[in-house]
């Protein structure tokens, strides 16, 4: 379907506005809501494209600017040596209170988006994968998908970079999809290893997948990227969201609640 992509809000957190990029379909009804997190460099041209493909699949998706206590807004940085040294400072400079503050604000503002069903997601890229998994510990998210997460298992985000994801386990409720590539140095096959213990030492929920990949095999600019590998992995993201939040394009009532047909 046809969507909008060039609308933004500055949703309130406890550390000021927070630019927030909205993609959703443009045909009237209501769809779930899918909160995504970028990787390091903020909401570059492939993370509107990850954006763009979402929403055109039936979903009203939020893109929030990671580190908008600390850059003006609109700021993207570039994927160079520069950019990614910038990234990675403001990764653990940031308390992990701010992140995870930031995600109540966003999923709250997607509960209550006109077009919405109220139902929701999340979905995160890189340190955005590390994010989408604490976002994922919300109540009424009822699905999660995190590609190649970074620091979970050395408990590295956030100022101090100690952070707590691994000891919060139980507290996702939804269903989680965790994809990895083997060939990422990143997230190397022990740091795997725990966390999929930890997964399944809570009775999480989850499906595991690892693949042939490097890091950022999903980003569709630069040399590491893999499209058939990332068309593979969309699909499985996007039956993981349909099962669980349920179709999109509910015919709005008079009341502002679904009908009772679909299309």
């Amino acid at each position: 379907m046809t969507i909008t992509d060039n609308e933004f809000t500055d949703i309130p957190t406890p550390s000021g506005p927070m630019r927030t990029y909205v993609f959703r379909p443009t045909a009237p009804g209501r769809y779930p809501g899918l909160l995504l997190y970028s990787e390091i460099f903020q909401v570059t041209g492939p993370i509107r494209r990850t954006a763009a493909l979402l929403a055109g699949h039936g979903f009203v998706v939020a893109v929030p600017e990671i580190y908008h206590e600390f850059e003006p807004a609109g700021t993207v940085l570039p994927y160079d040596t520069a950019g990614a040294e910038r990234g990675n400072a403001l990764k653990t400079t940031k308390p992990v209170a701010g992140y995870d503050a930031d995600s109540r604000a966003a999923l709250e503002y997607l509960r209550a988006h006109p077009q919405g069903t109220g139902r929701t997601g999340v979905i995160g890229i890189c340190i955005g994968g590390h994010l989408a998994f604490r976002a994922a510990m919300n109540p009424g998210v009822a699905a999660g998908v995190c590609f190649y997460a970074t620091d979970i298992h050395k408990r590295g985000l956030g100022q101090g970079m100690n952070d707590n994801s691994l000891d919060r386990v139980a507290e996702i409720k939804g269903e989680l999809l965790m994809i990895w590539g083997r060939q990422d140095p990143h997230v190397p096959a022990e740091g795997r290893a725990k966390i999929h213990a930890a997964l399944a030492a809570a009775g999480t929920h989850f499906t595991w997948h690892e693949f042939n990949g490097a890091h950022a095999f999903l980003r569709d600019e630069g040399a590491r990227y893999d499209p058939e590998l990332a068309l593979q992995c969309y699909g499985l993201a996007l039956g993981l969201f349909r099962r669980k939040l349920g179709e999109g394009d509910w015919r709005a009532t008079a009341t502002g609640g679904p009908s009772e047909t679909r299309h």
